[in-house]
């Protein structure tokens, strides 16, 4: 592969041994070149700013700056996709808000190693073809600017949730919203339904709710939020009584102060 094009990876973890092991792991796939490792929190961010990494294997637990105190010292365009690598589940979460890429729990499987890279040098493609097009569009408004042409306005960020993070078993699942048939409430936590599977997430109805597409998931019940896209038929009983019924099989009552939102399709 053409090194010009290989995703450029950076190695951040304070154990010499986890270090080594890393880059064995990643020298094995053609298509990464590590250009540096780091093994405390100052070095990982002069090593960031003097390589621009396109990933970064990053550690939670280091001396001096922890791994999200490196990512807070760097500006936004700074910022590479991040990986973290850590033996400690807690910051799962967190490592989810500011949109990294995954969450490997020490020790994990090759296989576990390799699928979370491959996702990273995706989204790595897919950040460089966006940044191709943003240079092109670039290029094109100030033409526009020229010739008279009122440039195109730009397509404001979707503020929506895309992926959730689950902590299940001792491992941490990213889900991707798309995935979801429906949630439950549960006290302090929800049951998220998604293929096949139910997944036990600390967070309330309400707090999961804000993060969610409304146009996509509809609130049928005070404790039930289903997945648009995942109706399969609506069947009434009764004279007054609506049932959703979903792709799984699964049947939901809709709660009577929210059937206003099926009114159109039926």
């Amino acid at each position: 592969m053409n090194t010009a094009a290989a995703i450029r990876t950076l190695v951040v973890d304070d154990e010499p041994l986890a270090r080594e092991g890393l880059r064995l792991l990643l020298a094995a796939d053609p298509e990464v070149r590590v250009v540096g490792e780091a093994g405390n929190g100052p070095e990982a961010v002069r090593l960031i700013r003097e390589q621009r990494p396109d990933l970064v294997l990053l550690d939670v637990q280091m001396p001096e700056l922890n791994g999200f105190e490196v990512l807070a010292r760097l500006d936004p365009g700074e910022v590479p996709a991040i990986i973290f690598v850590t033996a400690y589940d807690q910051y799962a979460l967190r490592a989810f808000d500011i949109h990294a890429l995954d969450y490997l729990l020490k020790p994990f499987r090759d296989d576990r190693f390799h699928d979370a890279i491959s996702r990273a040098k995706a989204q790595v493609r897919m950040a460089r073809m966006s940044d191709l097009s943003q240079k092109l569009m670039s290029v094109l408004s100030t033409y526009g600017e020229r010739d008279g042409t009122p440039a195109p306005a730009p397509t404001p960020p979707e503020p929506w949730m895309r992926r959730l993070a689950i902590r299940d078993a001792g491992r941490v699942v990213f889900l991707d919203v798309d995935e979801i048939e429906y949630i439950e409430a549960a006290d302090y936590y929800v049951q998220i339904h998604a293929g096949g599977k139910v997944y036990l997430h600390r967070e309330t109805m309400q707090s999961l709710e804000t993060r969610l597409e409304p146009e996509r998931f509809m609130r049928i019940h005070r404790s039930a939020i289903v997945n648009a896209r995942r109706i399969r038929e609506l069947r009434s009983e009764g004279r007054r009584d609506l049932v959703v019924v979903l792709t799984s099989g699964a049947e939901l009552r809709v709660a009577r102060s929210h059937r206003e939102k099926f009114q159109h399709l039926r």
